[in-house]
Formats: C-alpha cells, structure tokens, sequence
C-alpha cells in the first residue's frame, strides 16, 4: 500500500488506466438494454469479487458494493449507470458492439470502467480513510427505470452524500465539469387515451371525433409553455405520437397521444403536469368526448447539484486537471439523467468528464449517435474524479 497523497493517487491511477480501458471496450463489445443487463452485471460481479469488495443485488441488473474504511464515519455513494441504447454502433471499431442493435452511444461502458477502475484504488486505501464508500452500479438510465430501485429498496437511506459522473462529447478531454444548481430537466412521459364514438363521416353529428379532440389537445397543450410559465423557466411540453382512427371514412372512437414534460425545478415539473392533466380533460369534454385514461410515467425529476458539494468538487476538479479547466457554467440540458433520484435523498453533485478530443472526429459526435466514441484519456479523469471526491469528502486528504 502507498502513501495516500495526491500524487500517489495519480500514479496509481495511471497504472491501471489501461485495465480500465479494456473494460470499457469490452463492456462496448457486449452493450445491453435497459433492465436486461444480466451479462454486463455478471461481470461487474466478478470483478468486484477480484477485488474482495463485498455486495449486494438491487433488483436483478443492479449491484451496491460496499468499502469500509479504518474508522467509523460518514457514507457516500458513488453511482454508474450501465446500460446500453437500442442503436447501431457504426463506429467501426476493434471494440464496435457485438449485439446487434445495441450500442453503448451515451457513454455508460465508460462509467461502469471507470467506476471499477475508482473501486480498485478505494479499496488498496481502505484502511486509510474514515467512514463507508457504496459503489452503485445502476441498470435502467435510458428509460428512467433504474435509480428508483436503488431508492425504493431502502438503499439510499442514511446516506451523507452522492457522486456520480458523465462521459461528455460536447466537453474537450482535459476538462472536468461541476456545475450549481439545475444541470437536467426533469422527465415525465404521459399517455392520455380520448374515447369518443364512432360513425360514418357523412354523419359526424351522429359520431364524437377522438381525432378532433386529441389535435385539439395537443395544440392547446402547446399553450402551457407559452402563456402558463415563465420565459425565464425552461418548459418543454413535447408531443412524440398521435394515434387515432381505422379508416378515411369512419369517425375515430378512440385517439392515443403520448408526450412527456420536460422542467428544471419540482414547482415548475407539478404545476405543468398538473394544467396537461386539466387541459386535457377539458377539452375532451368540450368535444363531447372523454378521457378514459390518463397515465404519467415518473423517468426522473429534475437534477439539482448541491451548492456546497459542487463547490467541493469544483476544488477536487482543479486540483486534477488545474483551475483553468474546470467548467462551472455548463449549459443546462433538457435531457433528463435518472440520478436525480439519489439527489433527492442526499445532497451531492452531478460531475462531467470531458471526452471530445479536438483533433480526433471520432469522439465528436453527440451521445445517443450510431457514431458516438470517447477520447480513453478521458477514463482515467473520470477514475480519479471518483477517488478523489470521495476521499477529500471523507476527510482523509485534502
């Protein structure tokens, strides 16, 4: 065992940097989809058996390891998510996805890597620092299924803090990112289903138009962002399907419209959801026709960094990668990340980790495109952004 410095840390980092890659390239060769992640667990599982480090199963994809320190103390969390897009890779790669139609394109192999990567060092300094360390390997991000198993089994509970990490094209390699306050909207997904009545269209007044009734909806529903909500609060009310009738000339009886919410604060998120739920019953009724079934699907509420902890991670960031490449002002993203359910339960903060290198177009196309790749420098940030926050946050350096 090393002495527990910075550099020290650093070093041991780098030496280990290339066992991190290879898991992540092999975690890119065999991606998963959300919920169905049995190998890609399997393996996670078999390495934290390398390293002795004892856990538990959340749900059937999910794991909580757990490294106790020296001493008695406080308890973090540092979370990965795991899972993998329904998409083709077309990369090209040594290490392209093997599973067609699946393809880690947001990032996750590198954070479950980096995450194991992080628990190997932890683990060579347990004696070293005081309090608990829970590593949370998540199922489920993509479709906001995952974290609430973590928070809904009760293993949340009695936790200090919360630290998790992004893979991000859109920032150079080099750069880490801590940024206050709301960094993700929220997302909710809802599915309203019309009921009206049919007849033929030569008699529309013997009918009552679902179709009618569901266009109206979603036109009026526009109106929330644009008349109900600030300009200055960010709302998305964003309508993805419309699905009505059976034939050209039969009045639809029945009309399906499936959208989702998209909100940077809990009051904002309530107050829309709420008017979508109203507008849409009014409507229908003034249309003679009805809502038979409203249902919202909780993805994830809107992720809110911790000022105190982000300025701790702001201080980790720079003493990794020096002050000048610290971002602390990313740009807000109405794309949702199911973390927020652990900040829900302890403060913490949401860091990102550069990959896009400048001079290497591979690793700059946008997450969530059949071409999306990483600059592996960025790995090692990650592993050390992992360490680090946790040990300074557990007082063992500083």
């Amino acid at each position: 065992m090393t002495t527990l410095t910075k550099q020290s840390i650093k070093e041991e980092i780098q030496q280990n940097a290339d066992e991190v890659i290879a898991l992540r390239r092999h975690f890119h060769q065999y991606p998963e989809a959300s919920l169905k992640e049995f190998e890609t667990i399997k393996r996670i599982k078999e390495e934290l058996k390398k390293l002795d480090i004892p856990f538990e199963e959340v749900g059937e994809t999910g794991v909580l390891g757990t490294i106790v320190g020296g001493k008695p103390g406080k308890t973090i969390i540092l979370r990965a998510d795991i899972d993998a897009l329904e998409l083709e890779d077309a990369t090209g790669k040594e290490y392209q996805s093997k599973n067609p139609g699946l393809n880690h394109a947001c990032g996750h192999d590198g954070h479950a890597a980096a995450l194991l990567g992080a628990a190997k060092v932890l683990k060579n300094h347990k004696d070293d620092f005081v309090g608990t360390i829970k590593l949370a390997f998540q199922p489920a991000e993509e479709i906001g299924a995952g974290a609430c198993q973590f928070v809904d089994g009760g293993f949340v509970e009695n936790i200090d803090q919360v630290f998790g990490i992004h893979l991000d094209s859109s920032v150079p390699v080099g750069k880490l990112v801590a940024t206050k306050g709301a960094t993700n909207a929220s997302c909710d997904i809802f599915k309203i289903e019309v009921e009206g009545l049919s007849s033929h269209v030569a008699q529309p007044n013997v009918g009552r138009d679902a179709v009618l009734a569901a266009a109206s909806i979603v036109v009026e529903l526009q109106k929330i962002a644009a008349r109900e909500v600030s300009p200055l609060d960010p709302v998305v009310v964003g309508i993805g399907v419309l699905d009505a009738g059976t034939r050209y000339n039969i009045v639809a009886n029945h009309a399906a419209i499936e959208g989702t919410v998209r909100a940077f604060s809990h009051e904002t998120r309530a107050f829309v959801l709420k008017r979508v739920e109203e507008i849409a019953n009014q409507i229908a009724e003034a249309h003679r026709t009805k809502i038979s079934s409203f249902h919202i699907h909780d993805a994830a509420g809107p992720l809110i960094n911790d000022d105190t902890a982000t300025e701790l991670a702001q201080k980790i960031a720079a003493g990794i990668v020096g002050s000048e490449n610290v971002v602390t002002d990313h740009t807000k993203s109405l794309g949702a990340d199911d973390f927020a359910d652990f900040l829900l339960k302890a403060p913490g903060v949401y860091g990102r980790v550069g990959t896009r290198n400048l001079d290497n177009p591979d690793t700059q196309y946008g997450h969530h495109h059949e071409k999306f790749d990483i600059d592996e420098a960025g790995l090692a940030l990650a592993t050390e952004f992992h360490v680090r926050y946790a040990l300074t946050y557990l007082n063992s350096i500083e």
